[in-house]
């Protein structure tokens, strides 16, 4: 009797945390591509990557921070310098060494930019963060999609931003140095294709 009872347990806990993890797993993108055809797609200029920073320990900004002064704001680490280096060298070796990068100014972002090596970065202040200032994140994100409703795609377009921005203008939660790979539809919407 206590063998069925640790039996009939072990099956019990084995089917309940089998549940928990298919409740917890995110539900999988109707538009997910394999990631050959994702760097395709940005190579050919058909859709756009829009990237969070790399990795910068902690979360939000110090109180009083201010645009153009680093040491008020969070910084990559050491190990997010790196981490931009190498997301830069698989564009590279997909295919991509020159693109038109347009950053968030906050420093992360900028440094993320810049530790790609795939061009010269433009500020671009509707990708700057609006974490914390929530009424701030509609017009904001209207100030990027009109901007992007316009935006040449004569060469890869790389956007490097925070992760507020990306769930604003994709719905897409994002890790440091995530790339969401995103197609401009002509009626303004924003298809997400996949991410690196």
């Amino acid at each position: 009797m206590q063998d069925r009872r640790v039996i009939l347990w072990l099956l019990v806990s084995l089917c309940l945390g089998t549940l928990a993890m298919v409740i917890a797993a995110p539900a999988a993108r109707a538009t997910d591509l394999p990631e050959a055809a994702l760097w395709q797609a940005l190579r050919d200029r058909t859709a756009f990557a829009i990237m969070r920073h790399a990795l910068a320990p902690g979360g939000g900004d110090p109180p009083g921070h201010r645009i153009g002064d680093c040491s008020t704001q969070r910084n990559l680490s050491p190990d997010g310098r790196a981490q931009a280096r190498t997301i830069g060298d698989r564009f590279r070796a997909a295919g991509i060494s020159n693109a038109r990068v347009l950053s968030s100014q906050w420093c992360r972002c900028r440094d993320t930019a810049t530790e790609l090596r795939l061009g010269t970065v433009e500020d671009l202040p509707a990708l700057n963060s609006f974490f914390g200032k929530s009424d701030r994140g509609p017009g904001q994100t209207k100030a990027l999609r009109d901007w992007l409703a316009s935006a040449p795609m004569d060469k890869p377009l790389v956007l490097v931003t925070h992760q507020v921005n990306i769930s604003a203008l994709t719905r897409e939660t994002t890790s440091s140095g995530e790339i969401v790979v995103v197609r401009r539809q002509p009626d303004g919407a924003m298809q997400v294709l996949g991410s690196l």
